[in-house]
């Protein structure tokens, strides 16, 4: 099953006979430290498609275990559920067009064992510049009936990614120079994980763009980093929203790959653990 879809694809999709189940739509248009989502979604969103909050229901609360630890599972399947979601219908995610918060939604929903989730390559632009049409009506969905199954998708401890930068492949999906310890503008302490190998995420996509890059594109960037379809591969960010881009481009080009939830939000806060700086694993 592939990961993403395109807005041509989806627009088919939609316009599928009746008989045949249309993907439940999920608008997850989010923004690091900028103004909340629902408002432009009430702007404008693709028919049926239901709003999503990632602070609130694809997120717990802040604290020990980073700014977005997983979420409380009762929040996460209520949300689910009034959103419409059902084991047996199709899910397509969407954002304003980075991919990060989709992806974060893809992740959360494939690790509580729905098999038919994939995200709307290029966000809601991608919608728009291919003509599809937008809509303000105010959905109410009949109530789904998905019932999570955590662990369906590999997930990382604090632990689990300090032994795999040794024993595998580890990808920082943070800003290069964020990896490098030369700036950080959120966390306490500067710098990556020991043994963790930078790969941002902003190079998932086309240059200049938020289209992913093809298969074969995304599979020959990985392998330059040791990540292949028989290595032992995981992803941190900050936070576990862009890194969840990351596992997508992974998916992508046929690669597994476990999430570290807490990323360097949760690793920096911890005194106990060691930081490496520079341009190198350490």
């Amino acid at each position: 099953m592939n990961a993403i879809i395109t807005a041509t694809e989806l627009a088919s999709e939609l316009a599928s006979p009746a008989e045949k189940a249309a993907p439940v739509l999920l608008d997850v248009r989010y923004q690091l430290g900028g103004p909340p989502g629902r408002p432009q979604y009430e702007a404008g969103h693709l028919p049926g498609a239901v709003y999503v909050d990632l602070d609130s229901e694809l997120a717990g609360t802040p604290g020990k275990a980073g700014r977005h630890p997983l979420p409380d599972l009762t929040v996460f399947t209520a949300a689910m559920r009034a959103a419409g979601v059902s084991a047996d219908r199709p899910v397509v995610v969407y954002d304003g067009g980075q991919g990060w918060a989709a992806a974060r939604a893809w992740w959360l929903l494939r690790w509580a064992g729905h098999r038919d989730v994939r995200v709307l390559d290029g966000g809601l632009a991608a919608w728009q510049a291919s003509g599809g049409t937008m809509s303000v009506d105010k959905e109410t969905p009949r109530a789904g009936d998905f019932t999570p199954v955590p662990g369906s998708l590999p997930l990382l401890t604090a632990d689990d990614a300090a032994a795999l930068a040794r024993r595998g492949v580890l990808l920082d999906a943070r800003a290069a120079e964020r990896y490098r310890g030369e700036v950080e503008p959120i966390d306490r302490v500067a710098g990556h994980i020991p043994g963790a190998v930078s790969a941002p995420t902003t190079e998932n996509v086309a240059e200049g763009g938020t289209v992913f890059r093809d298969a074969a594109a995304l599979a020959e960037r990985f392998a330059a980093f040791g990540a292949t379809p028989d290595a032992e591969v995981g992803v941190y960010c900050g936070s576990g929203v862009s890194a969840a881009h990351q596992v997508l481009a992974l998916a992508v080009a046929g690669i597994p790959a476990a999430l570290y939830v807490g990323s360097w939000s949760e690793w920096s806060g911890d005194p106990s653990r060691p930081v490496a700086t520079g341009p190198q694993p350490g």
